[in-house]
């Protein structure tokens, strides 16, 4: 997903890395974590951003690569994180006028994050 549209969009200088003004924050959630996720996150981090990759928003048709891309990531300088944690991170402050409405978006699928966590840590334990 690393286009150079995207990358163009993001940079600050079409012949090198953005400056610290302009650092973009990205969140990367998709399919197949082993591959396009991956590579995305890489590409990403290589241009100087910051990258999240939200851990109950990333899977692979082969669960047991979950926890090795996630892994990889982390090392490579991706925070590694959950939907959760993202949103409250990206809102700061409780002062917020929408944060009553991202309490009520957490509650309601909170039961659906769970599941995901659980399955993403039970393949991260056979590692």
């Amino acid at each position: 997903m690393w286009t150079p549209q995207i990358a163009a969009q993001l940079s600050s200088s079409p012949s090198g890395p953005p400056t610290a003004n302009a650092r973009a924050q990205i969140a990367i959630v998709g399919i197949e974590s082993h591959i396009c996720v991956t590579q995305t996150a890489l590409d990403a981090l290589a241009a100087g951003h910051d990258v999240y990759v939200v851990a109950d928003g990333v899977s692979s048709c082969n669960a047991e690569e979950v926890g090795v891309a996630l892994a990889r990531l982390r090392a490579a300088g991706a925070t590694v994180t959950t939907s959760e944690g993202w949103l409250y991170e990206c809102m700061g402050d409780a002062a917020v006028g929408e944060f009553r409405d991202i309490v009520r978006l957490v509650k309601d699928t909170g039961a659906g994050t769970k599941e995901a966590l659980a399955g993403l840590l039970g393949v991260a334990s056979k590692m």
